[in-house]
C-alpha cells in the first residue's frame, strides 16, 4: 500500500479521497501474479514477526507489573507526539501575530 499509494498520488495529485486510493490499490492486489506479490508478502511476515516480537517484549513487562514509561514507545509514537506539539506551538505563534 505505501508503495502504491505514492505512485497513485503522483498520477492523480487532486485525488483525496482515501477510498478511491484504497479500492484502486484493492483492484491493483487482485491484478498481480503470485510471483508479482512473493516480495511484499515476505515484507509483510518479516514486519509481523517484528511486531509479535516487540509485543511479547511489552507483554513481558506488563505482566512484572513495571509501568511501560515513554522510553519505550515506538520511535514513531515519539514523533507523531512531537509533531502535534509542533503544531500547536505554530498556531499560537499565528495568534500572538494578530
Amino acid at each position: 500500500m505505501e508503495e502504491f499509494r505514492k505512485q497513485y498520488k503522483e498520477k492523480h495529485p487532486n485525488n483525496k479521497s482515501v477510498a478511491i486510493v484504497g479500492k484502486a490499490s484493492g483492484d491493483k492486489w487482485k491484478s498481480l501474479s503470485e510471483a508479482e506479490k512473493a516480495p511484499y508478502v515476505a515484507k509483510t511476515e518479516k514486519r509481523k514477526k517484528e511486531y509479535e516480537k516487540n509485543m511479547e517484549a511489552y507483554n513481558k513487562k506488563l505482566a512484572q507489573g513495571s509501568n511501560v514509561s515513554e522510553d519505550d514507545e515506538s520511535d514513531k509514537s515519539k514523533s507523531e507526539v512531537n509533531d502535534e506539539e509542533e503544531e500547536e506551538e505554530g498556531s499560537e505563534e499565528e495568534e500572538d501575530d494578530d
